[in-house]
C-alpha cells in the first residue's frame, strides 16, 4: 500500500507526472520510485516491462539491473567492512595486494584513490581483442597505464571498482557475490537482491534491458545456452565487461528492488544498523558518505558515494543541500540520501530497453528537485 501522509500531494503529483511523461514519450518502458522521510513513505510503479500494451506491468516487486549502484550497495561497503576487520588498509598501495599491477604509473595508487576515482586510470577495460574471465580482467587492469598522477585528477572509472571487487575476493577468500550475500544483503533483509538472479533460481519478475547484438562472450541463458544475437538481456547483466567476467564484479552486476535499496538507505541514515542488526560501524558510514577525495580535487566523493562531482548535480536537484549523497546507474537508476532532512529517494528503471540511446538525465534533475521539495515539505 502507498503511504503518502506527511508529503504534499502537489509534490507527489508532480513526481507522477514526470515519470509518466517519460513512459508516455518512450524514454523508458517502466520504473519504480520510492521516497522516504522519517516515517513518511511514498512509492509507486509506472509503465510496463517492455513497450506495448501486452507487456506485463511493472510492480514494486519488479527486479531491476541496478548497474553502478553495485558500487555503493556492495563494493564500497565491503571494502570498509574488511577495513573494520583490519584486513584492508585504505591508505595502502594497490601493489600491496596486487604486485602484478606494478608499472605504468600504477605503483602509487592507493585503495583510497580507487574508492574516490582519483587513481588516474582510464574509464574502462578494452573490449578487444576478445577476452573472458576474471583472471583476464585482472591481467588487462594490470597492463593499464595512468594518464594522470594518482591522487591528482578525478575520473570516474569502472576499472577502479573492478580492481576493488577483485581485492575483496583476494582478501576475504571468497567470491564477491557470496561476501555480499553473507555480510550485506542477508543481514539487511534484502531478500530480492543479488548477482546473477537466473542462477539463483528465484522466481523474480526481472525488467529486461538491452536487445542485441550480443558479443562473443554473451551471458548464458537460464538453460545454459549462449544467447543469440538480437536476444533481450533479462536477468543477465547489461554491462558488457561484467558479462565477460561471468556476471559478478565490483563495478556492476547487482539486481534489486526499490524496497531493498530503501533498506540499505535506511541503514546508512541510521549510522550503519537496521532493525537491531549492525552492518557497518558508524565510522565506515562516515567514510562512505562524506568527502574523502584527496586534497585539491574539486569533485567531492566519499569512499563510494558521490557528493559533488559532475554526476551528482542532476540526481541531487536544486533543493537538496551539499552534503547529501548518492549514486546513479547506467541502466536508469538513482539512490540519493540527505542526512539533514533524514530523507532519501530511490528510482529504478530500464531506460536501456530496447537500446541504450534513451537519455533520461533531465528526468534525474526533476526527480532530485521534486523529491527534496516533497521531503522538506513534510518537516
Amino acid at each position: 500500500m502507498t503511504a503518502i501522509a506527511g508529503f504534499k500531494r502537489e509534490c507527489l503529483a508532480a513526481i507522477d507526472h514526470a515519470i509518466n511523461t517519460a513512459v508516455a514519450t518512450r524514454s523508458l518502458p517502466g520504473a519504480v520510485y520510492r521516497l522516504e522521510c522519517g516515517a513518511a513513505c511514498f512509492e509507486r510503479a509506472y509503465g510496463r516491462l517492455e513497450f506495448g500494451p501486452a507487456a506485463a506491468p511493472v510492480t514494486m516487486a519488479t527486479v531491476f539491473d541496478v548497474a553502478s549502484l553495485t558500487k555503493v550497495l556492495v563494493t564500497a561497503p565491503a571494502v570498509l567492512l574488511l577495513h573494520e576487520g583490519g584486513q584492508i588498509d585504505l591508505e595502502a598501495p594497490l601493489l600491496h595486494y596486487f604486485p602484478e599491477c606494478a608499472g605504468g604509473g600504477k605503483d602509487a595508487i592507493t585503495v583510497r584513490q580507487l574508492l574516490t576515482h582519483t587513481s588516474g586510470l582510464l574509464p574502462g577495460l578494452p573490449a578487444s581483442p576478445a577476452w573472458q574471465g576474471r583472471e583476464a580482467a585482472l591481467t588487462l587492469a594490470a597492463l593499464e597505464r595512468v594518464t594522470h598522477a594518482p591522487g591528482s585528477f578525478f575520473r570516474y572509472s569502472d576499472i577502479n571498482y573492478i580492481l576493488l571487487g577483485l581485492l575483496i575476493e583476494r582478501v576475504a577468500g571468497m567470491p564477491l557475490d557470496a561476501f555480499a550475500e553473507q555480510r550485506i544483503f542477508a543481514p539487511l533483509g534484502m531478500l530480492d537482491t543479488g548477482y546473477r538472479p537466473l542462477a539463483r533460481g528465484n522466481a523474480w519478475t526481472i525488467a529486461p534491458t538491452q536487445r542485441g547484438p550480443v558479443d562473443a562472450y554473451a551471458p548464458r541463458s537460464k538453460a545454459g545456452r549462449d544467447l543469440a544475437p538480437g536476444a533481450v538481456l533479462q536477468g543477465d547483466v547489461h554491462d558488457p565487461t561484467v558479462r565477460r567476467m561471468g556476471g559478478v564484479a565490483g563495478s556492476a552486476g547487482v539486481f534489486s528492488t526499490a524496497r531493498d535499496v530503501a533498506r540499505f538507505a535506511r541503514m546508512v541514515l541510521a549510522g550503519g544498523a537496521l532493525d537491531g542488526v549492525r552492518v557497518l560501524h558508524a565510522d565506515s558510514v562516515r567514510l562512505l558518505s562524506t568527502a574523502q577525495s584527496p586534497p585539491g580535487i574539486a569533485a567531492l566523493r566519499g569512499m563510494g558515494m558521490d557528493i559533488d562531482s559532475p554526476f551528482a548535480r542532476r540526481p541531487r536537484g536544486r533543493r537538496y543541500r551539499l552534503g547529501s549523497f548518492g549514486h546513479t546507474g547506467f541502466t536508469g537508476c538513482i539512490l540519493w540520501i540527505d542526512p539533514q532532512s533524514r530523507s532519501f529517494y530511490v528510482f529504478l528503471s530500464n531506460r536501456v530497453y530496447p537500446d541504450d540511446r534513451n537519455s533520461i538525465l533531465p528526468l534525474y534533475a526533476e526527480l532530485g528537485t521534486l523529491s527534496a521539495e516533497a521531503a522538506l515539505s513534510s518537516q
